[in-house]
C-alpha cells in the first residue's frame, strides 16, 4: 500500500472560490492571535466550521510552504570525490541551515543521501534550491521527502 503523490498548483487569489479566501482569513485570525478559536474565527469570517475544517490542511500562502520550517531532501549522488561537498556548498550559498545529513554506503556506484535544512533564513525558495542542486555533477535525483 503506497503513498499517493501530492499534486500542487499554484493559483492566483482571485481565481480562489470565496470559501477558500475565507478559510485563509480564519487561519490568518487564528495565526495571529486575534481569534482564539476555530468558532471565534469562522464566525467573524462567515464561514462553517465544517467548510474550515474541510480546508484548513489544503491552503497555504506560497511563502509559508518552506520558510521556517525544516525541509528534508532525498538525493541519489555519483560515487565520486566531491559530489557531496558540492550540495553542500550550495545549500550554504542559498544560507540554508543544514541539521542532519545521512549518508548510505554507495552500492553499484551510486549513494543515497537524506539532509534536513532548516529554511529560516535562506536567500532563495526551495524550487530554486532543489533546480540548483539537481544540475550539480554527480546529482542524479533530488526531491523532497518530508518537512515539518
Amino acid at each position: 500500500m503506497g503513498k499517493e503523490e501530492a499534486n500542487f498548483y499554484l493559483v492566483r487569489e482571485e481565481a480562489l472560490p470565496e470559501v477558500l479566501h475565507k478559510t485563509i482569513q480564519a487561519k490568518d485570525l487564528l495565526k495571529r492571535g486575534v481569534c482564539s478559536t476555530v468558532n471565534e474565527a469562522v464566525q467573524r469570517v462567515g464561514l462553517s466550521r465544517a467548510a474550515y475544517y474541510k480546508y484548513r490542511n489544503y491552503i497555504f500562502p506560497f511563502y509559508d510552504l518552506s520558510r521556517g520550517r525544516i525541509v528534508t531532501i532525498y538525493l541519489l549522488l555519483e560515487h565520486k570525490p566531491g559530489v557531496l561537498s558540492q550540495i553542500l556548498t550550495r545549500i550554504a550559498q542559498s544560507q540554508g541551515n543544514i541539521l542532519t545529513i545521512n549518508q548510505g554506503i554507495p552500492l553499484q556506484g551510486v549513494a543515497d543521501v537524506s539532509i534536513s535544512i532548516e529554511t529560516q533564513g535562506m536567500s532563495e525558495d526551495m524550487e530554486s534550491l532543489l533546480q540548483a542542486l539537481s544540475r550539480l555533477d554527480g546529482v542524479r535525483k533530488v526531491e523532497i521527502i518530508g518537512q515539518s
